[in-house]
């Protein structure tokens, strides 16, 4: 009895995130969308060919402050093989975003998506949240809360894609 307890325990974590389902749209095509802000305008369809790491985040979140560092870090790290971070930023406030920007030196795409209509289309409701989306416009992971992107798996898959 008490093996049966242990192994559940060991079990729970691996299904904790996705309370046992399998994410929506993964291994669907991503949901497109266009998003324009003062600065930029995205349009996820015109990445096609690339892996995008869609990443939806806000100045105010700490978690996103905390992961912020390794997506600029992912993105100098893997953009000669073909890998975008597009971020989408929730801030309403303009100044906070781009003093946000400014201060963390991101470099990578970003857009404001202050109505937040882009993540909606993935049901996004907590950030940051993260899809990570192949060449061929195919969701293919979904990370949900701070990651280190400089993660040797993660970086392994990235690369495998």
């Amino acid at each position: 009895m008490r093996r049966c307890f242990i192994f559940l325990g060991l079990l729970v974590p691996l299904f904790g995130c996705y309370s046992g389902t399998r994410p929506p749209h993964i291994g669907n095509a991503a949901p497109d969308f266009t998003i324009q802000d003062s600065e930029n305008k995205v349009t996820l369809s015109e990445l096609r060919g690339k892996i995008v790491v869609l990443n939806f985040w806000a100045s105010y979140c700490p978690p996103c402050v905390e992961e912020t560092p390794s997506l600029v870090s992912l993105q100098r790290r893997l953009k000669d093989k073909g890998v975008t971070v597009v971020g989408i930023s929730w801030d309403e406030d303009s100044e906070a975003y781009h003093q946000f920007l400014k201060e963390h030196n991101i470099d990578f795409l970003t857009v404001r998506d202050a109505e937040q209509k882009s993540s909606r289309l993935y049901g996004t409701l907590k950030i940051p949240e993260t899809y990570i989306i192949d060449r061929k416009g195919i969701v293919r992971r979904k990370f949900v809360s701070a990651v280190d992107w400089s993660q040797p798996e993660i970086l392994d898959f990235l690369n495998k894609l």
